[in-house]
């Protein structure tokens, strides 16, 4: 890797209006960046070389001609479930797929906010798994440690941020599919409210429990990041109020009532936290405790949440399968979790969605107590590059919730969640932890993970750079255009 790495996504936009750099090279040492590190760290699906710096040239132009936009010039990367025009969504499978007519209301937001898409990141198939590899592109491994996953589904956003290829890159959160690899490379992920990022062409994605979010080194950049892909297409079913995310860094959250939450939700399947991972998030309520805020352990009300999961999710994912172009391509898993969310279509679906309000009352009878909940983000480390990729279907719902417990009730109740880095465990893996809050509290959230960064610093601290000579390194490929 070349140690040239990215500035943030707010200082990028500061050099860029004060004309201490280009936009053309912003753009060119981010392509060189991921030049350098896609046969170690594997982190794209596409490079859009040549598009990128044509769209380069362009926020050059306008920059000298006076034009002033929140990312005008600033290359960013987007998650490959995300539309862009003339490029492939491919969503982690294998096979051909059709350009993009054009580009999702996400993108489309971005561009109108000025960013450049220097490429479309990596994701496990359809979004499933909390690990980022697979036969369509091979593994993408972490930048702390090659040997190790960097999560998923959003792993190849989280791999380019916490590498330094760009400084910020949209992700997607069905069950923690942000907060997950942002845990596991020490960056901010935000699950938004959801509608607040439009998911459309779809008006729902995964039956409204998936979101698009943001994934960034620092808070601001996070908020930034945030604040220019929001908004809504006029025919989203869901139009949460208009906030701005970046208002709220540097806000003084008050004294706060925090539910320090460590048991693990109600599953099927067994579910531990891995002592290294409580002794970290301990440590972060202690310092939340000596900024003033008063922590409480309590566990919010989940109960049988879980069984309204399953057919959300099982039935979402039918739906990508009925739409993939190449169905024979895709795992034995996702075909096996698609044949099971076709017989949950009917009455177990419509009982799962109509729980969702009861479960806001339920809930928010919790955040009468308190302002917000702090819990793990995961029981465990990052596994081993490969660890889940051969099992089978149960093997693999087991391994999923032994590591990954505590996300995705979230986005059930389809409310905010901001990972924050809580540190490092053995062989220098990072992990994290999550603040929860009820509808519309990314403020909130935000304020309070800027008070911890100004303390804790964690931005400052970068992974060393890959050795692209080691056995661990596996070659990958990005289509590059």
């Amino acid at each position: 890797m070349t140690p040239d790495r990215s500035a943030g996504l707010a200082e990028s936009a500061r050099a860029l209006a004060a004309g201490e750099v280009t936009s053309r090279t912003l753009t060119e040492r981010a392509l060189a960046r991921i030049e350098a590190t896609q046969a170690s760290l594997n982190a794209f699906r596409i490079v859009r070389r040549e598009a990128a710096l044509a769209e380069a040239d362009a926020a050059d132009r306008e920059l000298a001609a006076g034009v002033r936009k929140s990312l005008i010039g600033v290359p960013v990367a987007v998650k490959d479930d995300t539309d862009v025009a003339g490029e492939p969504t491919a969503f982690g499978c294998r096979g051909e797929f059709p350009p993009a007519a054009e580009d999702g209301e996400a993108v489309r937001r971005l561009r109108a906010a000025g960013a450049v898409i220097v490429g479309k990141t990596n994701t496990c198939e359809l979004g499933q798994w909390p690990f980022t590899e697979g036969p369509a592109f091979g593994a993408t491994r972490n930048p702390w440690n090659s040997r190790h996953t960097p999560g998923g589904s959003s792993g190849g956003s989280a791999a380019a941020v916490a590498a330094g290829l760009v400084p910020a890159a949209l992700g997607s959160d069905g069950a923690g599919s942000v907060r997950i690899p942002a845990a596991w490379t020490h960056l901010i992920g935000v699950k938004p409210q959801r509608g607040r990022i439009s998911t459309w062409p779809r008006g729902e994605s995964f039956q409204g429990i998936t979101v698009n979010g943001t994934l960034a080194r620092t808070v601001a950049d996070a908020a930034l990041l945030l604040d220019a892909a929001s908004g809504n297409h006029p025919q989203d079913p869901h139009r949460p109020p208009t906030l701005r995310m970046s208002e709220a860094v540097g806000r003084d959250p008050g004294r706060l009532r925090i539910a320090l939450s460590l048991k693990p939700p109600f599953t099927a399947l067994p579910a531990r936290l891995r002592p290294e991972v409580r002794a970290r998030v301990l440590e972060l309520a202690e310092k939340l405790a000596q900024l003033g805020h008063t922590v409480v352990e309590d566990d919010p009300p989940y109960g049988q949440i879980g069984l309204t999961f399953l057919p959300r999710a099982t039935v979402g994912l039918a739906e990508r399968v009925r739409e993939a172009p190449h169905p024979g391509l895709l795992d034995r898993r996702t075909l096996e979790a698609a044949r099971l969310g076709r017989l949950l279509g009917g009455a177990p679906l419509r009982a799962a969605r109509r729980a969702e309000a009861t479960l806001h009352d339920r809930f928010g009878a919790f955040f009468g107590r308190y302002d917000l909940v702090l819990a793990p983000t995961t029981a465990a480390p990052p596994p081993l590059i490969g660890a889940m990729l051969d099992l089978d279907g149960l093997a693999t719902d087991r391994a999923m919730i032994a590591a990954c417990p505590y996300a995705w009730p979230w986005n059930i109740l389809g409310w905010p969640g901001v990972n924050v880095p809580a540190g490092f465990v053995a062989d220098g893996l990072p992990v994290g932890a999550q603040l929860l809050g009820p509808a519309n509290s990314e403020p909130l959230l935000l304020s309070l993970a800027a008070q911890l960064e100004a303390e804790l610093r964690w931005h400052e601290r970068w992974p060393e750079p890959i050795d692209t000579d080691s056995p661990a390194a596996q070659a990958g490929s990005a289509r590059t255009l």
